[in-house]
């Protein structure tokens, strides 16, 4: 990872940590520097990785945000955006979420790819994804923002690790050649209640041509997809708010279920 940053990185990451002190959402980082550029949100980004790395957590992968037009359009951007995930991220299919572990959770359903090979942009293309993928399984994100009320522009979700927050994944693994990716189809509940539907082509038109944007991606900053990792390629539908007592769950055809709870106050 780059560690040339610009004197407000640390500042700016610094804030947004305050805000699992005080447990509630703190000001966006572009009313602080209105003009922060989308690199310099970047290099707050990493600065904030890195220093939880220090502390001993563990990259276990990456995640795609703002993969559908309707999102890219509400923040006026015109491609993707990327966030690391962590080992502590990490839940168990089933598992509970005690709610002391999040702020202002929303729930989307995804399709997660597993890493066999290192990817290495420039260049990749969705061919060399489909090659470097060891299988892909259900997934859940729990995006969530440090972020007081969700308003954020891009930069300030770039800033806040693209609004990671959790992640589940199911346990079924199923092979690309096995399968169109671009054909599977999911419904979410929230409370044995149907949210939304969604389709792989809802990510780019393609969860393969998002994980081959984010290698290139990566490559300006010096950092490869390497093998083992998950790669949440983005969401297949919007995402649904969760509260204590909720629970999840998204089924996939030809990749079956993922669930979750929420417990706590």
């Amino acid at each position: 990872m780059k560690t040339e940053y610009t004197p407000n990185t640390e500042s700016l990451a610094e804030h947004l940590a305050s805000a699992w002190d005080k447990r509630e959402g703190v000001q966006p980082v572009t009313a602080l520097i209105p003009d922060l550029s989308i690199d310099d949100a970047y290099q707050v980004q990493l600065h904030t990785i890195e220093e939880e790395v220090k502390k001993g957590q563990r990259i276990t992968g990456k995640k795609i945000g703002l993969t559908s037009k309707a999102m890219q359009d509400m923040l006026g951007v015109g491609e993707p955006d990327y966030g690391h995930l962590l080992d502590q991220m990490h839940v168990e299919n089933g598992g509970e979420i005690s709610f002391s572990r999040v702020l202002q959770p929303k729930v989307e359903g995804e399709i997660a790819f597993i890493l066999k090979d290192d990817l290495v942009g420039p260049n990749v293309t969705t061919m060399d994804v489909l090659a470097a993928t060891e299988a892909v399984v259900p997934a859940l994100e729990i995006v969530d923002s440090r972020i007081k009320d969700w308003k954020i522009t891009l930069a300030d979700t770039v800033a806040d690790n693209a609004s990671s927050g959790l992640y589940v994944l199911g346990d079924k693994a199923v092979k690309l050649t096995d399968i169109d990716i671009k054909q599977i189809g999911m419904t979410l509940y929230k409370n044995n209640v149907l949210q939304n539907t969604g389709v792989g082509a809802a990510a780019l038109g393609d969860p393969a041509k998002c994980v081959a944007w984010l290698a290139n991606k990566l490559s300006i900053y010096g950092i490869t997809l390497k093998a083992g990792e998950v790669i949440l390629s983005g969401a297949l539908s919007a995402a649904i708010e969760g509260e204590p007592g909720d629970t999840f769950y998204a089924k996939f055809s030809d990749l079956g279920e993922v669930r979750v709870s929420f417990v706590g106050s």
